[in-house]
């Protein structure tokens, strides 16, 4: 098989969930190099991306390396966690909320300074091993996409071969950059919780935004398969209605209506593409080969594997809200997020160590589960979409 396309989505602190899927891969494929040479990384993901960018040369060290990062993360090593700033930046919204009309221009757009964060990617990332698997071929392309503030474009800036071109589309667009960690952080900026990064004089934040076709960055820069690492985990039929049912407060937390909107932005658009994906590939199955060829664009079928949560990765953080940052807590309680009650937006800053265990392990576990699946994907016969895209 040619190219193989790696997609890493984001979640926050959910996210967690693609280190042990990933150190799970590494151990089912055994000793040799990345078995990728595209990757695409949005959000959170577009971290996890980068690290495994710098290491294509030993997929298990690399893995390794990625998960003794994570392992190491705590609330205070993501973002400021000290009293005085989270209350200097609840101050901020509450002078800017309450009194924006007198005082004119908001001065504050963020709630959590990511500062920790970036310093940690320093010293861990070294961008230039990423450079020289580009030049060595080692790898065909690298892209992390962010959302341009100013325009509402979803932009995927990536390096690569010479052969890959810039795209355009209606609300999408691929540029050939030197990708930094400036365009790391971008991508991961949660609108709202972080700040977004000026590139190049203009704003970007999270590429979840506006990315509703997350696997596109893979294909435009020639993926022939796509093994995607989803942290949305789908609920049996009927388990919303029953939880609905079961709810007996008046009210509706802002933390719900927060969680839900994340997780349209963050987790949705993945299954979504992988169906549109399916249905491409089922109708390119049903022309002769020599037809699809014919034309000025070349037309293939794009096989595609995607791993994803056995358990609710909400539920999970939920039981890690007592070892939030105390001003943290008072922000979300704020907000109505205690406990489970807005379970799905505190999985989203659940940085906790215990947490990111719990869900490093779930993604090794169901990774192993599905062996013979990743076995045939990557050493047999790949066929069309693997796993139905359920919800």
């Amino acid at each position: 098989m040619g190219h193989t396309g790696l997609v890493l989505t984001g979640g926050g602190a959910r996210a967690a969930y693609q280190v042990g899927a990933l150190r799970a891969l590494a151990d089912v494929l055994g000793p040799g190099p990345m078995p990728f040479d595209i990757i695409a990384g949005i959000s959170a993901g577009a971290i996890n991306s980068l690290v495994v960018a710098t290491g294509a040369e030993d997929f298990i060290r690399v893995t390794q390396r990625l998960r003794a990062t994570w392992e190491s993360l705590a609330p205070d090593r993501v973002f400021r966690t000290g009293t005085l700033r989270l209350a200097t930046i609840g101050g901020r919204w509450i002078r800017d909320l309450s009194a924006g009309g007198l005082i004119g221009k908001s001065g504050i757009n963020y709630l959590l300074d990511p500062a920790p964060l970036r310093r940690l990617l320093e010293s861990e990332v070294p961008v230039g091993r990423m450079r020289r698997h580009l030049r060595s071929g080692r790898l065909r392309g690298v892209a992390v996409s962010a959302t341009n503030y100013h325009t509402g474009a979803g932009v995927t800036f990536y390096e690569g071969a010479a052969d890959i071109q810039p795209w355009l589309r209606s609300t999408r667009l691929g540029i050939r950059s030197r990708i930094t960690l400036d365009h790391v952080m971008a991508s991961a900026a949660i609108p709202v919780f972080f700040p977004p990064i000026r590139i190049d004089g203009t704003f970007y934040g999270d590429g979840c935004v506006r990315m509703n076709h997350p696997m596109s960055p893979a294909i435009h820069l020639g993926a022939e398969r796509i093994l995607a690492v989803s942290v949305r985990y789908l609920r049996p039929p009927g388990d919303t209605l029953r939880k609905q049912a079961k709810e007996k407060d008046d009210t509706l937390p802002l933390s719900e209506i927060a969680g839900v909107l994340l997780n349209a932005v963050f987790l949705d658009s993945l299954d979504a593409d992988l169906e549109r994906l399916e249905r491409i590939n089922k109708t390119l199955a049903l022309i002769p080969r020599e037809r699809l060829n014919s034309g000025d664009v070349e037309m293939r079928q794009v096989p595609a594997l995607v791993l994803r949560p056995s358990q609710d990765l909400g539920k999970l953080a939920a039981d890690e809200y007592e070892r939030f940052p105390a001003m943290l807590r008072y922000l979300l309680k704020g907000v109505g997020a205690s406990g489970h009650a807005g379970e799905d937006l505190l999985s989203y800053l659940a940085f906790e160590p215990i947490y990111l265990k719990r869900v490093m392990d779930l993604g090794y576990a169901d990774t192993l589960a599905r062996r013979d699946e990743i076995e045939e994907f990557f050493l047999g016969a790949p066929q069309p979409q693997r796993e139905r895209a359920r919800g």
